[in-house]
This record gives structure tokens, sequence and C-alpha cells, in this order.
């Protein structure tokens, strides 16, 4: 998959304010959306250890994935392939912009994803 399939757009970075706090500080990298699922911006994704590929992370999964890892900065359509995408590495996000998989709370993702360079404003 090459890098230019992953969507990415430069442009203003207003454009991600309701997913940003702050645009200062952020990191961004591109990722692997397994196949079989639609996540929008904001989307708190894990990492799966077994082949590395991202998916929106649930307390319950036991392939890695439930460990939040990044925050998905587009929306993606991955429901016939894998994608490449962008997530944020490091950023401020806004608490109420972010998709938490099931059993998840900001309090369950908070610490994990503050060691990680991620902070959550509510």
């Amino acid at each position: 998959m090459a890098y230019e399939k992953a969507g990415f757009v430069q442009g203003d970075p207003s454009a991600n304010k309701t997913l940003l706090a702050r645009t200062d500080g952020v990191t961004t990298r591109k990722v692997t959306i397994l196949a079989g699922r639609v996540l929008d911006a904001g989307a708190v994704l894990g990492k799966i250890t077994t082949g590395g590929k991202y998916i929106l992370s649930l307390s319950a999964a036991s392939d890695g994935s439930q460990a939040p890892d990044m925050v998905l900065a587009q929306d993606v359509d991955a429901s016939s392939e894998d994608v490449e995408a962008i997530a944020y590495e490091t950023a401020t996000v806004v608490a109420s912009a972010l998709t938490i998989g099931t059993g998840h709370t900001l309090a369950s993702i908070r610490e994990g994803l503050r060691v990680k360079g991620i902070t959550i404003d509510d």
C-alpha cells in the first residue's frame, strides 16, 4: 500500500479543531486499519499484537488492541480491505470528539494514552 492511499491532505489545522484541543505538539503516523470496519476520526485505536494493524480499542479484547494506543485523525472506510490512515501519536484531543470502544470510559483510557503522548481535554 502506498502512503498516498492514506488520504491525508495538507491543509488548515483548524479543520480538525473539533478533535484537537490544541494544534501545537501534534505528531502523526501512518497506520493500517484492519479490513472489516468503518471508523470515524477520533476513534481510539488499539494495535493488534500479531500483524501490527489497528482497530477500535475494546476493553474485552485479548489480541493487544484492548490497550488504547492512538487516535484516528481521519474518517476511514476499511469495510472491504485494509486501509492506510493517519493517526495522532501525540496530541491534545477533545473528549467529546472521541469514539471509545465498548467497555472503555474516559477514565479507563486517559492514563494509557497520556503515557503515549495523547492528553484528553474535557
